[in-house]
């Protein structure tokens, strides 16, 4: 693995339980390093199950920790239940509370502006959107309007995925319904220009939990009836806005020190699929080995075509 530079960032993509991936990972990555994330990232970034982990290096957790914390809360916050079964005829699937209850035993009453003011200050990022005014919100310790936020309200509010769990304050649900469930572009923005952080001093790292298998064949789409687009337009959209924001990395921030970190499921894997968290936790091995040994995904390599002189 090559040295990081002075300041150190990390993004970490949604993905419900498959933060599970991250977690080994980081916990591979700090015996490896023998040192904390907490004390390695003075910026943390995270959408959705991302912004669980990005909360939880900045309150000082380590990565297993936070691996030991998914593996527990599988079971107690996607419960399968009548409401989970019958979702349709109800307003969400899984209830807050169990997530928000264990949130607050490892987190405490900590507010958005603890990280800024604790030593060393750490700033984590944190997105989620809003209904009411329909934009995305990047919650961040050092501005006013979010400091008094509690650690606990901005995570549950980034994840709070729509169908899955109750809207939050009734407006607020998970950043990824934005362009935003990879956040590396939204981390190398609060480095460059929030921070003001030398990109040639910086390494971002971005985490991605986990990549769905192509399951569609030629032909399967001319057989569509139309409520059977609805998942592969919505996937094809995720997919499309999280290598977006790799480019938009890679484009605009040329002198950063930017490794994209991903892994090619075998198999789709639901964010709420508590049963495959042993497999998770394999590919996490994986995802940290691929860290260790500087094997960055292939949408690094990936470079938009320019369009022709006329």
């Amino acid at each position: 693995m090559k040295p990081f530079r002075q300041n150190v960032a990390v993004a970490i993509d949604g993905g419900g339980i498959r933060g599970v991936i991250v977690a080994r990972a980081l916990a591979i990555l700090e015996d490896h390093l023998g040192q904390s994330c907490h004390d390695l990232f003075r910026l943390t970034a995270g959408t959705s199950t991302g912004s669980i982990i990005a909360a939880a290096i900045g309150a000082g957790v380590s990565g297993e920790e936070v691996h030991r914390l998914y593996c527990e809360l599988g079971q107690a916050v996607f419960p399968k239940t009548w409401r989970s079964w019958l979702w349709p005829l109800s307003r969400y699937r899984y209830s807050s509370e169990p997530l928000r209850t264990r949130l607050q035993q490892r987190i405490g009453d900590m507010k958005m502006g603890d990280f800024w003011s604790s030593t060393p200050p750490t700033d984590v990022v944190i997105t989620a959107f809003d209904l009411v005014n329909h934009h995305t919100c990047f919650i961040k310790p050092w501005k006013q309007k979010y400091a008094d936020w509690p650690v606990v309200k901005a995570v549950l509010a980034s994840s709070t995925v729509p169908t899955y769990f109750p809207v939050v304050e009734g407006r607020y649900v998970d950043g990824g319904v934005g362009s935003y469930a990879n956040p590396c572009y939204v981390a190398a923005y609060e480095a460059r220009f929030c921070l003001r952080w030398d990109p040639a001093e910086t390494t971002l790292i971005s985490l991605g939990t986990g990549r769905d298998p192509h399951t569609l064949h030629p032909g399967d789409a001319d057989r569509f009836w139309a409520w059977q687009w609805i998942d592969p337009l919505l996937g094809a959209f995720l997919r499309s806005a999280d290598d977006q924001q790799v480019h938009l990395v890679r484009t605009f921030f040329e002198a950063l020190d930017f490794r994209r970190f991903q892994v090619d499921l075998r198999q789709v894997i639901e964010m709420d699929d508590v049963s495959q968290i042993p497999l998770l936790t394999e590919y996490g091995d994986e995802l940290g080995h691929k860290i260790l040994n500087d094997e960055t995904d292939w949408a690094l390599d990936i470079v938009p075509s320019m369009a022709p002189d006329v």
